[in-house]
C-alpha cells in the first residue's frame, strides 16, 4: 500500500495543473475549428494521463514483495496508449470513402502524450509538444495547400428560407449528386417576419461544385448559392 508523501504533493499538483493548461490550449484550437472533440475532451485526456502517470510513479512504491521490491512504474502509463486508441477511434468516421476526424484523433493522442510528459515531470518536453501542435495547425496546414497538385477543400455557402423544409431538400439533392456534405457553420439571418439561414457546407465528391451550385439554386426557398474555399484540410 502506498503512503502519502506530503512533501511531493505540491509538485504533483503543479504537474497536473500544467497538463490541464497545456492540453486545454490544444483543445481550444480544436474547439475554434468546431471539431467533435474540443476543449473539455482534450483537457480531461491530458489531465487524466498526467494523473495515471503520477499514480504509476508514486502509487506503487510499496509492493507485496516487501521493502525494496522492484516497481515497474511503466505498466500503468503504458496502458494509457491503449485506452486513448479507443477514444480516438470514436471521433473518426468514414462517409463514401471520405475519412473525417483523423487530425482530431491525433490531437487527442498528443494530449495524452503531453499529460504523460507532465506527469513524469518533463514539463519542457510537454510545452514543446504543445508548441509543435500549434505549428502544425497554423503553419503546416496552409503550407500543405500551397504544395504542387494540392487542392484546397471547397465549400458551398447557401442562404435559404427557414422553416419550409429547404434544408432537407438541399441534403437530398446533395445525396443525389453523390456528394458528401458536412456543416462547417450555420447562422440565422433575415428580418423577424422572414427568417433566413446562412449555411456553409464542406462538400466532397465526384460532382463538379459549379454543377452542384446550379442544382441547389433551383430548389424552392434557396435564396443564393456561392462557392467558397475553406481553410481546413481533409481529415480534420
Amino acid at each position: 500500500m502506498a503512503f502519502l508523501d506530503w512533501a511531493s504533493v505540491p509538485v504533483q499538483l503543479v504537474l497536473v495543473l500544467t497538463a490541464f493548461g497545456l492540453t486545454s490550449l490544444v483543445g481550444l484550437e480544436r474547439r475554434l475549428r468546431r471539431k467533435s472533440a474540443g476543449l473539455r475532451t482534450h483537457a480531461l485526456v491530458g489531465t487524466g494521463s498526467a494523473v495515471f502517470t503520477l499514480v504509476s510513479a508514486y502509487g506503487f512504491a510499496e509492493l507485496p514483495g516487501g521493502a525494496g521490491a522492484p516497481a515497474d512504474s511503466s505498466r500503468v502509463a503504458a496502458q494509457i496508449i491503449t485506452g486513448i486508441g479507443f477514444l480516438g477511434a470514436g471521433v473518426i468516421f468514414t462517409n463514401r470513402d471520405v475519412v473525417h476526424g483523423l487530425t482530431t484523433a491525433a490531437s487527442i493522442w498528443l494530449s495524452a502524450a503531453i499529460g504523460m510528459a507532465c506527469g513524469a515531470g518533463l514539463v519542457p518536453l510537454a510545452a514543446a509538444a504543445t508548441g509543435l501542435h500549434f505549428l502544425s495547425a497554423l503553419v503546416l496546414t496552409p503550407l500543405s495547400r500551397r504544395l504542387p497538385g494540392m487542392v484546397a477543400p471547397q465549400g458551398l455557402r447557401l442562404r435559404y428560407e427557414d422553416g419550409h423544409g429547404v434544408l432537407r431538400e438541399v441534403l437530398s439533392v446533395v445525396d443525389e449528386l453523390q456528394l458528401t456534405a458536412s456543416v462547417v457553420s450555420s447562422r440565422r439571418t433575415g428580418e423577424p417576419g422572414s427568417p433566413e439561414v446562412e449555411l456553409l457546407l464542406r462538400v466532397e465528391g465526384k460532382t463538379d461544385l459549379r454543377t452542384a451550385a446550379v442544382q441547389l439554386s433551383r430548389i424552392q426557398g434557396v435564396l443564393g448559392v456561392a462557392q467558397e474555399t475553406l481553410e481546413e484540410e481533409p481529415g480534420d
